[in-house]
């Protein structure tokens, strides 16, 4: 499967795993917990695959604006892996607090789906052709399946 499309796949999942945190209640604290434990694996191995994988070859494809852009994404990831899924996890599923900081990661990973979507994702395919983007999907293939083994060893 080619990048773009592998990566297109995974904002599928973390939308619908959004949409289900955000329709949840108060009284489901099982059921937000389980999403958000989901929520965030998703969002790991995701966020790897494109900083390790399709970022740098779109960087190194491109010129200042896909570089601007390159980091902007970065930035966007940086964000929500390091502030807003930590400060989720950290609150209370069966507080109102909780609901109001889902629907802003909510905001958050759909604003910067939206923007690869309509904006890198088409440059990339133009920048990077069919063969590199298979390339690059069967190299992401590879590496998620190492992270997610490892993952299920330390959940273990």
């Amino acid at each position: 499967m080619n990048a773009i499309d592998l990566l297109m796949q995974d904002h599928v999942r973390v939308k619908d795993l959004l949409s289900q945190l955000a329709e949840s209640t108060e009284r489901a604290i099982k059921k937000r917990t389980d999403l958000l434990n989901k929520l965030e694996m998703e969002l790991t191995v995701h966020t790897q695959l494109e900083e390790a994988i399709l970022y740098p070859a779109f960087k190194e494809a491109g010129d200042k604006e896909q570089a601007i852009m390159y980091y902007e994404a970065k930035e966007e990831h940086r964000t929500v892996d390091s502030l807003v899924v930590p400060d989720l996890k950290k609150t209370d599923p069966s507080q109102p607090e909780f609901a109001g900081r889902v629907k802003v990661c909510k905001e958050l990973l759909e604003h910067h789906i939206e923007e690869e979507e309509s904006e890198m994702f088409p440059q990339a395919k133009k920048l990077l052709g069919k063969a590199k983007l298979d390339e690059l999907g069967a190299q992401m293939e590879a590496m998620r399946a190492e992270m997610k083994k490892s993952m299920s060893l330390k959940a273990a």
